[in-house]
């Protein structure tokens, strides 16, 4: 079965605002326009996430939101603490247990853990400004198996919310 694995970042955040320390900044007004660009993208290219473990910080909860409203159906999401100063270990972590019928999970979180991972799955390196999307599949009967290979992944594509016409 193909497995397919979006890394995407957040999208932008403001630093101008009233949170009391980083894990609380909430998205700006870019930010606020290129999460649902980005899903419609992600439609587009029939890359519905079914699944999507997301760093439980507040600008990744307001991506993941917006995104949500674009989705349809909507995805089943899990907030997991640990991908906020996470990357490869922990999208690994998160995601092995999902069950064998699921096709397409979206990781949802921060740079520079999201670039590396990138580069960890697929050995092609990119750049991961806010709100990019990194399009990663595999063959695999379930995830366990195919989220243990270093550098086995392809990299289809990556969503760039500057290049959607929408955006």
């Amino acid at each position: 079965m193909r497995r397919r694995l979006i890394l995407m970042r957040h999208a932008k955040s403001s630093w101008k605002s009233d949170a009391v320390d980083d894990h609380g900044r909430p998205l700006n007004k870019r930010g606020r326009r290129d999460s649902p660009a980005v899903a419609q993208a992600l439609i587009e290219l029939g890359w519905s996430p079914e699944m999507v473990y997301s760093s439980d910080s507040q600008r990744t909860r307001e991506t993941l939101e917006l995104m949500c409203e674009v989705f349809q159906p909507t995805p089943v999401v899990e907030f997991v603490p640990a991908m906020y100063h996470g990357g490869v270990h922990e999208i690994r972590e998160a995601a092995v247990g999902t069950s064998a019928d699921v096709q397409t999970i979206m990781a949802l979180g921060h740079n520079p853990g999201w670039q590396h991972a990138v580069d960890w799955f697929s050995g092609e390196q990119q750049p991961m400004s806010t709100a990019n999307a990194a399009l990663l599949q595999i063959d695999g009967e379930s995830w366990r198996e195919v989220l243990h290979g270093e550098r086995t992944w392809q990299l289809i594509d990556v969503i760039r919310p500057k290049e959607l016409k929408s955006a």
